[in-house]
């Protein structure tokens, strides 16, 4: 995969092995006192450890001249960058290996239809920083088996096909995502040098489009961090260190103080917007289990990605304006292919329990989804009667009242008698920690409008078997 990454591998049974080095992370304590020490390391940064920056070949363009000065301050952007192709700019940091970047092609071209998931590229890596994070033992890397995508046999199922692999999340986007993670954590090491930085979220799980942002999660130790306290004061020296020591690379770097704060903040060279979290680990666990359930069947891809853009088309699908999740959209297709009459996926922690299980360690995650096969229904809708039947099982028969969607027990179960659940107007379980993903919708008009939309959608798709009637293909197609 790339390097100094740890980013996962579909879950099939492998080929052959081969070798590769993988790094624990150092599990610490962050003392009030080693804070003060990370904002003193804010101030005093040593310059002998910055990266020096090299020209770089990117792609088919020529090598791009960059500057060598180590605090990048007052940087200037190439006036004519429009000159050069999206994957053409530059890039800000370069390994003192001097090797090119080599990636795992975890999302085929698009003009690959035969495949949703191509051979695995390897190489070894021995990480820039080797004092923050101690080598452990060597862990095979997995060949992955190829997966053929579903067959259309009919017009809507053509069409969702079509859009899922003109909008899927490129190699190339996740290329752009991995660059930055990597560069940025060589940064926030400067501040705390046990750290480590994950790729979380939509990037990873298989359900990403090329409009996906990009999730990042920083850990500083493997315990749980005081969100409202600690998590806060973190990010602000991480905020800080943006603002100052990178703004020629970052821009509009916002603190966030929510429940779980975050740092907004956009890439200049890959033109990707990020959120940053500290230690909500949960979201490195469930990404991974998410990402299995992804490569488990061939037809649960093709039918989150349209779900996802018809959610976003009819805007139901942004929590910071009370409505559901692209998270939460997931968790409740997963549901509804769980509780078929002859479900298309079953519950991956009721079988697997030892590999989905919070008593994995964060840097042995991605490896244990390596171990689960596909999934073999007996199930053969399409595509078209999936999307049918997922909208009408929201519209029609899912109580919304007195239940809760839980991908953990594959069903429908009560809610819980405790306030996390009371008077909540959308309930689904998070998979491993228990609480509420769509607690975002907490007013009854939202909630109407969601249940409305699904209610139409599933009249009008069900009369004219056309994808167009519930979400414009030219558009969808145009956001990518």
């Amino acid at each position: 995969m790339f390097p100094n990454s740890i980013l996962g591998r579909p879950p099939f049974t492998p080929n052959h092995q081969q070798h590769n080095s993988f790094y624990a992370l150092s599990p610490t304590l962050y003392s009030h006192q080693q804070l003060i020490d990370a904002q003193y390391n804010f101030q005093n940064v040593d310059l002998s450890r910055a990266v020096t920056l090299q020209p770089l070949t990117y792609g088919t363009v020529s090598p791009i001249q960059t500057s060598t000065s180590p605090l990048f301050r007052g940087r200037k952007r190439i006036s004519d960058e429009k000159a050069f192709p999206l994957d053409g700019k530059r890039q800000r940091f370069h390994s003192p290996h001097q090797e090119p970047t080599i990636i795992n092609q975890i999302v085929p071209l698009s003009g690959d239809r035969r495949y949703s998931m191509p051979p695995l590229f390897h190489t070894h890596y021995v990480p820039d920083i080797v004092r923050c994070v101690p080598p452990l033992r060597e862990i095979p890397l997995l060949e992955p088996r190829e997966i053929t995508l579903p067959e259309a046999k009919d017009k809507l199922s053509q069409q969702i096909l079509e859009l899922f692999e003109t909008c899927q999340q490129q190699t190339s986007d996740l290329k752009k995502k991995e660059l930055c993670r990597a560069q940025l954590q060589r940064e926030i090491q400067l501040l705390f040098p046990q750290s480590r930085l994950f790729l979380v979220g939509s990037s990873l799980n298989g359900f990403g489009a090329r409009s996906s942002d990009g999730d990042l999660c920083l850990v500083v130790k493997e315990e749980p961090v005081n969100q409202k306290t600690e998590a806060r004061h973190i990010l602000t020296l991480v905020h800080k260190h943006f603002c100052t020591r990178l703004s020629g690379y970052i821009e509009r770097p916002q603190l966030i103080r929510a429940k779980v704060p975050i740092v907004k903040f956009r890439d200049k060279v890959s033109c990707v917007e990020f959120d940053l979290n500290v230690n909500n680990t949960v979201g490195i666990r469930n990404t991974f289990l998410l990402r299995t359930y992804a490569y488990l069947e061939n037809r649960v891809r093709p039918l989150v990605l349209v779900i996802k853009k018809w959610a976003s088309h009819h805007d139901i699908n942004d929590a910071s304006r009370g409505t559901l999740s692209s998270y939460s959209l997931v968790l409740m297709v997963l549901h509804y292919l769980q509780t078929l009459p002859e479900p298309i996926l079953p519950s991956l922690q009721k079988i697997y329990p030892e590999s989905f299980s919070t008593s994995v360690q964060l840097h042995l995650v991605h490896h244990t989804p390596c171990n689960v096969p596909p999934y073999l229904s007996k199930n053969e809708s399409s595509l078209g009667d999936l999307l049918l039947g997922f909208l009408k099982y929201y519209a029609t028969e899912f109580d919304w009242n007195t239940q809760m969607i839980s991908v953990r027990e594959a069903k429908a179960i009560p809610r819980p008698d405790d306030i996390e659940w009371k008077n909540k107007y959308i309930c689904v379980e998070e998979p491993f920690d228990g609480t509420n993903t769509a607690r975002a919708v907490h007013e009854k008009q939202k909630f109407d409008m969601i249940k409305d939309q699904f209610l139409k959608s599933w009249q009008r798709l069900k009369n004219k078997r056309d994808l167009n009637s519930v979400l414009p293909l030219r558009a969808a197609t145009l956001k990518r």
